[in-house]
């Protein structure tokens, strides 16, 4: 049997050349070739490109095993910051302390989205009691946890308003670091929101931001893996990758090891380590799981997870464990996820893009238990995928596309009950200080506890 599934991709080429800096606007110039690549930018986003890619019904998980086994957890530790993408440098999330979710602690909209296209949006960060997240205008807020804003910036003139914008973040030592889909990388101070510098550097920043050791390090969407100085934005090294015809819809992957390894996957489905300080490639390996030629075009892929001497990385329709010494496979398993995989123990916990709620051994790969979450949903709102999900003391939070908050059992491996958020298209899931945070694609922000 054939299924086809309908993937959204936005071809969003840009040729904006370096802006010039000055006293006067502050940051941007006014020159006819900037205002051509204005125009250019904002007529290639309004291009959506729909495209089937049919997949026979090996490659989608949708098999139920019942557990069988007791699941022990670690002790789930209390969170009190949130300043990257994934909570810390090897997007290692494990069992978080979260109260509960039956009370609403905070539930307002702040700030202005106005592009309907389906879109990213980007996560929050938490720092001191107080939330930092942006709207799809390019505004960024500092709020406190009851919702009042204690600053906003934006640093977008008038002619880009009609650009979408995603931004995506990381605070290191009192400056957060922005970069966005149009190309520029900044700097503003974490308690103010004044600016301290801007870079542009041309082509859209299509990964999460990562910060270690005073360098910034991100992937452009050529896939060229570029590391900046955290001082001024300066170019320190780059790496140019094999890039692919249509750009992915969704953000690239880095993960950086406590050893200073960075790790970095690319549209072209390739994995890689480098040493973060030289840029040298230390290894690479393919991910593509098709021989097509074109099969890259249609890549999609989870977070890189990093836990001891192993990856954990979703690629295409394949979910891999990797050696983080020599690259080598050590398990694989066609399973497809967004979002970091969540290792406790000896357990894997996932729940793939077509709403399986899977636990995994660590070492091996073997399934040990799944189940189709969204059957606890109406039938006709069956009919979505997952988008994020997180362990919360125990349970696993799980938001899909069209709306719902799905809580599974971790003794159990099956949903339990779920809640009616209201808004599609929401951030990926964060919890700090006991408190679950969701931002919606209408720049309303929810806290439960």
């Amino acid at each position: 049997m054939i299924n086809k599934r309908k993937i959204i991709f936005f071809l969003i080429l840009i040729l904006v050349s370096n802006c010039s800096f000055d006293n006067k606007t502050g940051i941007w110039g006014d020159s006819e070739k900037e205002k051509k690549n204005i125009a250019d930018l904002e007529r290639k986003q309004k291009q959506i490109i729909e495209v089937e890619k049919i997949y026979s019904s090996e490659n989608v998980f949708s098999k139920e095993i019942s557990l069988t086994k007791n699941i022990t957890l670690s002790k789930a530790r209390k969170n009190v910051e949130w300043t990257t993408s994934n909570l810390n440098n090897q997007n290692f999330l494990g069992n978080i302390y979260l109260t509960d979710i039956q009370n609403k602690s905070l539930k307002k909209k702040i700030g202005k989205n106005k592009f309907s296209m389906h879109k990213d949006i980007s996560t929050i960060l938490a720092h001191t009691n107080n939330l930092i997240f942006s709207d799809d205008k390019g505004t960024i807020y500092n709020i406190n946890k009851y919702g009042k804003i204690n600053w906003k910036k934006n640093i977008y003139k008038k002619s880009y308003k009609k650009i979408y914008k995603h931004l995506t973040f990381s605070i290191s030592k009192n400056n957060i670091y922005i970069a966005d889909n149009i190309g520029l990388v900044y700097s503003i101070n974490l308690f103010t929101g004044k600016l301290l510098w801007i870079k542009n550097y041309g082509l859209p920043l299509k990964s999460n931001i990562k910060i270690f050791n005073n360098k910034i390090f991100l992937i452009d969407q050529d896939n060229k893996i570029i590391s900046l100085d955290t001082k001024d934005g300066s170019l320190i090294w780059d790496i140019l990758s094999i890039s692919s015809f249509i750009k992915t819809q969704n953000l690239l992957s880095l993960a950086i090891s406590k050893e200073g390894y960075l790790f970095a996957s690319t549209s072209s489905a390739d994995l890689l380590k480098i040493d973060s300080n030289t840029g040298n490639i230390i290894w690479s390996r393919n991910t593509a799981d098709s021989l097509y030629a074109n099969a890259t075009d249609f890549f999609t892929s989870s977070d890189i997870v990093i836990s001891e001497s192993q990856i954990f990385f979703s690629s295409g329709t394949s979910f891999f464990s990797y050696n983080i010494d020599d690259g080598a496979i050590k398990w694989q398993n066609e399973i497809s996820f967004s979002g970091p995989a969540i290792i406790d123990k000896q357990y894997v916990f996932i729940v793939s893009n077509n709403g399986y709620f899977v636990i995994l051994n660590k070492d091996t790969g073997e399934i040990i238990s799944s189940f189709n979450i969204l059957k606890i949903l109406k039938r006709k709102k069956q009919n979505t995928q997952v988008t994020s999900f997180i362990m919360g003391s125990g349970k696993i939070y799980s938001t899909t596309s069209n709306g719902f908050l799905i809580v599974s059992s971790t003794q159990t491996g099956k949903a339990e009950y779920f809640k009616k958020i209201g808004e599609k298209n929401v951030s990926p899931l964060i919890i700090n200080d006991g408190t679950l945070y969701i931002l919606t694609e209408n720049s309303k922000i929810i806290g439960l506890r």
